[in-house]
């Protein structure tokens, strides 16, 4: 498993937080339970299976919504 950490642009509503959750969360190889969407600093944190899915593959998820990605930050947990 890794740990992702990825900085969004801007969520500017309760509704945006809900749809990233639900996108992320529908992937393959993403641990649901760890998947968290901050609204103040716009972060997405989540860990993944790595044999599974990309975080490029995440990433295309949440850019697909609308939203910008700025940056990524991967570790292993």
């Amino acid at each position: 498993m890794l740990k992702a950490t990825i900085q969004l642009e801007t969520l500017s509503c309760p509704s945006c937080m809900q749809k990233i959750d639900n996108a992320v969360k529908s992937l393959e190889g993403v641990d649901k339970e760890s998947v968290k969407v901050l609204f103040n600093s716009s972060k997405v944190k989540l860990n993944f299976d790595e044999q599974k899915t990309a975080i490029e593959k995440i990433e295309n998820a949440i850019t697909a919504l609308g939203y910008e990605v700025i940056k990524s930050q991967v570790k292993a947990e």
